[in-house]
């Protein structure tokens, strides 16, 4: 079974092309010219065995904003289209990752039901050049674009950067266990039959 998608989009503001194999290695390559998002998904990647290949040109000379709301978009749509029918997919995956001070929890379903609860202390800062506000736009476009219903919790840290990346490796950590195949079950994992 070939769990890979390929997505191609362009609008006024970016242009994106994005591969993702579900089951890879964690082998990444990324460039969307927003460094702190190349990060993000290097570690996404390694932490999800997702092999994921991203090229991004955005409007840079506004903000990272439109950037990084479509590579999440991409992402999303990537994901929505490897998972094909979901068939003997575990569908559910829930992971905590501490990162020094800071703690995330991620709970998430590949139903089909989009829906983002993003509780963080994250306020009003940067990362570098990166607004942390915009971690919750990448993740607002990736769970309305993959059908994922998305609970992202940080309760507690003070450092920026170590807030977002237990964020984006609990993701990656929760959607690995959420998009493995299981020989328990057939077809969806669901008592309606479809998801």
């Amino acid at each position: 079974m070939d769990r890979t998608a390929e997505i191609a989009r362009e609008t006024a503001e970016t242009r994106i092309h994005l591969r993702l194999n579900l089951d890879g290695t964690g082998n990444a390559t990324i460039n969307t010219g927003v460094g702190f998002l190349d990060h993000m998904l290097e570690l996404f990647a390694k932490h999800g065995f997702f092999d994921l290949e991203i090229e991004a040109k955005g409007d840079l000379h506004v903000d990272a904003h439109h950037t990084t709301e479509d590579v999440g978009i991409c992402l999303g749509q990537a994901l929505q289209k490897a998972v094909l029918d979901k068939a003997g997919m575990r569908r559910f995956g829930s992971f905590t990752v501490p990162m020094y001070e800071a703690l995330a929890k991620v709970d998430l379903d590949v139903c089909g039901r989009p829906y983002l609860h993003y509780e963080t202390p994250l306020r009003d800062a940067k990362v570098g050049d990166f607004d942390v506000e915009l971690a919750e736009e990448f993740f607002h476009g990736f769970a309305n674009h993959s059908g994922t219903t998305l609970h992202i919790n940080a309760p507690y840290g003070t450092n920026q950067h170590h807030i977002i990346e237990a964020i984006f490796k609990a993701v990656a950590k929760a959607l690995h266990i959420a998009t493995r195949l299981d020989a328990h079950i057939t077809g969806v994992l669901s008592t309606k039959g479809s998801l």
